[in-house]
């Protein structure tokens, strides 16, 4: 094909690239107008004594599983998700803006996690830690928070479990994040004299066979977040970062080694946390705390009931007990929606054999 023809065709298709831009952006604006219009009515509602409910979970959930399930490509499910929910973050800060609290300081995994489940288009605030992310939903000063729960690789993130037997939250999803972590360095490193690492403790566990075939003398220092870690990179000559994308946007620093992580599908599940109760999807998941009486066979009691309902258990943790020494409580997460007849059966048969059963809510499963 000659120049000139390249050349007509690239034409050709950039004026249809642009007719189709122009589609897209009625389309949006459209989609748009019509947010303004639910918010009119549902402030017409609040008008009439009614509280509204602007951002309904279960509904941005089923919207994101028909876009995937129409979905031809080229672009992928992942892709195509991700492009929609920032149109309906967008469109639902027309209607009232989302606040948002998460695990911070700016540049860590759970904002990461708070992006992917809310999109850009929220009002998000970094908390110190997992407990004042609870206290902030729990006070109303946000709408909802975002916190870790378990890390494929390293397990359960206790400090979130301990908070749910603090206080009164709901559950209104799941998200789950592909981890990737770097090796990072700043403009004035030298790469070839790095004495001490950074990282948050549970990264520096999931290279920890990295790091000690390609890094075995080097002091690793467990600080309270990987942003912290890239932040205290920028001003030292001889030290290095384990974080992610995000830190390393956010602090400026180079990538001396990509996907450091001794399992390629290292993944992290958040969780968010609110004050509604989620109406069922059809593929939902519910959370719940068990106390038993501490006696033998006390598990197997517990357990006796998902088996006999067929019901999928998906995780089951212990902590300690705050009511006494040497007890403890389950953390369970299981498939189904507390309001399906079948769950209903379960959760009254587990209250005959238990202490108490806490229900913490039930919620969409994650959508990718």
């Amino acid at each position: 094909m000659s120049d000139a023809n390249s050349e007509l065709e690239l034409k050709a298709l950039r004026v249809r690239i642009d007719k189709l831009d122009e589609k897209i952006l009625e389309l949006i604006s459209d989609r748009a107008r019509c947010a303004e219009e639910v918010a009119r009515v549902k402030m017409a509602a609040l008008a009439e004594g009614e509280v509204p409910v602007f951002y309904r979970p279960e509904r941005e959930a089923q919207v994101l599983k028909r876009v995937m399930e129409r979905n031809k490509g080229p672009l992928s499910n992942e892709e195509m998700a991700r492009l929609f929910r920032e149109v309906m973050s967008s469109c639902l800060a027309l209607e009232n803006p989302l606040k948002v609290a998460y695990l911070g300081p700016e540049g860590t995994f759970t904002q990461a996690a708070a992006i992917k489940h809310f999109g850009n288009a929220v009002i998000s605030t970094p908390m110190a830690a997992i407990d004042e992310v609870f206290r902030e939903v729990a006070a109303g000063a946000v709408n909802f928070g975002v916190v870790p729960v378990e890390n494929s690789t390293e397990g359960a993130v206790n400090h979130t479990l301990d908070s749910f037997l603090e206080h009164d939250m709901v559950i209104c999803g799941e998200v789950e994040l592909r981890i990737h972590h770097h090796l990072l360095v700043g403009d004035n490193t030298k790469t070839d004299n790095i004495s001490r690492i950074y990282s948050h403790a549970q990264s520096l566990a999931q290279c920890r066979k990295w790091l000690d075939a390609h890094y075995p003398n080097v002091e690793r220092v467990a600080v309270s977040s990987n942003a912290d870690a890239a932040k205290r990179v920028k001003g030292e000559w001889s030290s290095a970062a384990i974080a992610g994308d995000m830190a390393a946007s956010l602090y400026g620093l180079t990538k001396l080694q990509e996907k450091i992580e001794d399992r390629p599908d290292n993944s992290t599940r958040f969780l968010i946390i609110g004050n509604q109760e989620v109406p069922p999807t059809g593929d939902d998941k519910t959370s719940v705390i068990v106390s038993m009486r501490n006696k033998p066979g006390a598990l197997h009691e517990l357990l006796v009931p998902f088996h006999s309902n067929g019901i999928d258990l998906t995780r089951i943790e212990t902590r300690p007990s705050r009511s006494g020494k040497w007890t403890y409580v389950f953390f369970i997460d299981f498939v189904g929606h507390h309001k399906d007849p079948l769950i209903k059966d379960l959760l009254e048969r587990l209250s005959q054999e238990a202490v108490a059963v806490k229900v913490l809510g039930s919620y969409p499963k994650a959508v990718l």
